[in-house]
């Protein structure tokens, strides 16, 4: 572990600079200027060059680029939809739940539109939380609501929250389709401006 740190120092930029300063101090021995005071004057110069040194910069973390996010949330997504084929819901909710499913299989599904969706960040974070959040708490909160309403019978059915629920992600879904729709539609504007211009 020491030997690491110092092969590191060795490449820094305070070693490095400092040993610059050192060898103009060494210049100057040899043509008598440091005279016998020449080790000072060396170390010196070492010394003020590895003061004068720009910090080391810590690398950047090296988080997923979002195509490799996309990836990763495919999975998740398959999981999800194990999960839910496991649930029995009542038919409206089912029937939001299948229009939402095949929304996020679209999104989600390898070619140009993850390409497109690649570039907004903030879609992917909304799709991950759809995917790997909401739409796995809406329907556990359904599950566990649904036995308690047994047991207090005239209260307001839970499906009816997760249909309301379902409906709301849906929503988010079709706004974020929306919006990757307009990208696409103002880059084919912006080249036909262009071809326009360019005639």
């Amino acid at each position: 572990m020491a030997t690491n740190k110092f092969v590191v120092y060795l490449e820094s930029r305070k070693n490095l600079t400092g040993s610059a300063l050192g060898i103009v101090g060494l210049g100057l021995t040899f043509t008598g200027l440091a005279g016998a005071y020449w080790p000072v004057v060396v170390a010196g110069l070492y010394g003020a060059g590895a003061l004068l040194a720009p910090p080391e910069r810590p690398p950047l973390p090296d988080f997923p680029d979002p195509s490799a996010q996309l990836d990763e949330l495919r999975d998740d997504f398959a999981k999800l939809r194990d999960y839910l084929a496991d649930v029995e819901l009542p038919p409206a909710a089912s029937g939001r739940l299948t229009e939402l499913t095949e929304l996020l299989t679209a999104l989600l599904a390898p070619g140009w539109v993850t390409e497109v969706l690649a570039q907004d960040p903030e879609g992917v974070h909304g799709l991950s939380r759809t995917v790997r959040q909401d739409v796995p708490e809406a329907v556990d909160a359904y599950v566990r609501a649904r036995w308690w309403t047994r047991l207090t019978p005239g209260a307001e059915p839970p499906e009816r929250h997760l249909e309301r629920q379902l409906a709301l992600l849906q929503g988010e879904m079709e706004t974020l389709t929306t919006s990757l729709r307009e990208v696409e539609a103002r880059r084919q504007e912006s080249h036909t401006r262009y071809l326009e211009d360019r005639s």
